[in-house]
């Protein structure tokens, strides 16, 4: 007989993965966390014959979903996978690694490069087999299956409520107060806010306009709802201004109705409006023409809309026009003077066509040079291209924002609390949703038009090189567009009326036009 020694076999380093998609309950001294690594650890021992060893390292994600891969931990995770610290990874259900098809596929492409194997304790299969991989797809498919199934239930579940009138969700209003006692949520009307609200809209009825309404509620130090989160923090609170102000006298709910989406129902909660009233001030908003916000005809000019800043405030001032005896006045004017009055800045209006002028000009003088022609136009469309990244980034941080929301959606519905709290939450969730869906929305719209209306850099040279015939030639929209490419900002400095104009990261940084009065 041999005396050979029986071979050790080669050691697989193992790392245990465990999530949980709320925070809820993890400062308790043993977690859902410590339950899951428990189950691993038990699983990696009884494999030690095999030379199975656990690693050292925690791979913990306490409070983030599932429905995405931006997680720290699986993100340290993938990078020591990376580095070849790793051979196994070790999680108690498929579905704590991740909910999403289109990722774990991902993750599991990174572990295929790196010969890393994924096993699942409570669900027994790994995939160092074909058997184990078919399984795991199987399991994920009806994973994700289920996801999708429960918040299009979720989302059916809110348009019931709001049919049947109930309250779903949301920041406290100003004159209501939300009584949690009941399973479902409701509203109650708080009496000493009750009062302020309706002598807001008796004070818009009496002086028709949003910004003398603005100054009496300031001088009255009336603020927007204060309420506390679960928390404790103090929200809300703060002082009104045109748009906040515009926001309460077109809120619905204040006559006793609940609005999903475009429609409207009415609601359980009492009214503290009369409608007769609540329909005067709507009538009024639509005449002074609030809700038009501040796009102008293309006629109308508007060329620096989004260049030209306050110096004294360092915000945007924004184009807007007045009418005198069939003559259009035109008007940059501070955002905050807008808001809130003519107190709070003191940097006066700006006659549009002048500074307009005035730029061309300045971009007229820069196109005869031929040297600094060509370094605007590149640093344009590098402005240009940064732009449309920017863009680009804000559309995938909001999609991975609606995963996650949609992730803790799915996690909250199969939540085992009392109703009122989960129904609460996801109602706040919810409406996230839909705000972020309105946003990915317009960024998409932004995406399109930039590449609709999107000038080559041969077009931006010609535009230079006969500047002045091809100016005349260009609709309103174009001249715009030609002057954000090369100019940055504009501003006005009313010591000395001079105009100092920053075009996009070129040399030439900034050119001032000394002499140029407005």
């Amino acid at each position: 007989m041999s005396n050979k020694p029986t071979p050790r076999p080669r050691t697989i380093r193992c790392a245990i993965y465990t999530r949980k998609s709320t925070e809820e309950g993890l400062d308790q001294q043993y977690n859902s966390l410590d339950s899951q690594r428990d189950a691993g650890e038990a699983y990696i021992r009884s494999q030690a014959n095999e030379g199975w060893e656990l690693v050292p390292d925690r791979y913990d994600d306490g409070g983030f979903s599932g429905g995405n891969i931006e997680r720290p931990a699986l993100k340290r995770l993938m990078e020591d996978i990376q580095a070849g610290k790793i051979d196994c990874v070790v999680v108690y259900k498929v579905d704590r690694l991740s909910r999403s098809l289109l990722d774990f596929a991902r993750v599991m492409e990174t572990f295929d490069k790196f010969s890393v194997s994924f096993v699942s304790v409570t669900q027994h299969f790994n995939t160092t087999h074909s058997m184990g991989r078919l399984t795991l797809n199987i399991l994920l498919s009806f994973a994700q299956f289920e996801r999708e199934i429960i918040g299009e239930r979720i989302r059916d579940k809110l348009a019931a409520q709001c049919r049947r009138g109930q309250w779903t969700g949301g920041y406290p209003v100003l004159g209501y107060d939300v009584d949690r006692s009941e399973r479902t949520p409701k509203l109650v009307i708080n009496p000493e806010e009750a009062t302020k609200v309706r002598r807001i809209f008796s004070l818009y009825l009496e002086m028709k306009n949003l910004l003398p309404v603005v100054n009496e509620l300031d001088e009255r130090g009336w603020t927007n709802k204060l309420w506390h989160s679960k928390k404790g923090l103090p929200k809300g609170g703060r002082a009104f201004d045109k748009g906040s102000l515009n926001a309460l006298l077109t809120n619905p709910i204040y006559c006793g109705k609940i609005k999903h989406k475009t429609d409207l129902y009415q609601g359980q909660h009492q009214a503290i409006v009369d409608q007769e009233i609540f329909d005067r001030v709507q009538a009024q908003l639509r005449e002074n023409g609030f809700n038009r916000g501040n796009r102008l005809p293309s006629k109308h000019g508007g060329l620096l809309k989004g260049l030209i800043r306050c110096p004294n405030c360092n915000v945007a001032m924004v184009h807007n026009m007045t009418k005198r005896n069939s003559i259009v006045y035109r008007y940059y004017t501070c955002v905050r003077a807008i808001k809130r009055g003519r107190q709070a800045c003191i940097h006066p209006s700006l006659p549009a066509g002048e500074i307009e002028a005035a730029v061309v000009d300045q971009v007229r003088d820069i196109s005869r040079d031929a040297g600094l022609r060509d370094e605007i136009v590149r640093q344009a469309m590098v402005a240009a291209q940064q732009g449309r990244k920017e863009i680009e980034a804000h559309q995938i941080q909001l999609g991975r924002q609606l995963a996650r929301d949609h992730g803790e959606i799915r996690q909250l519905a199969l939540d085992e609390r009392p109703g009122g709290q989960v129904s609460h939450r996801i109602a706040d969730i919810q409406e996230r949703i839909e705000k972020a869906e309105l946003e990915l929305a317009k960024v998409n719209r932004q995406l399109v038009d930039l590449e609709k209306h999107e000038m080559s850099t041969q077009e931006i040279e010609d535009a230079l090189i006969d500047f002045d015939r091809v100016w005349g030639a260009l609709t309103t929209r174009e001249q715009s567009q030609l002057l954000a490419l090369l100019v940055s900002k504009v501003e006005f400095d009313q010591s000395d009326c001079t105009i100092a104009i920053t075009f996009h990261a070129s040399g030439i940084d900034t050119l001032e036009q000394q002499s140029q009065e407005v």
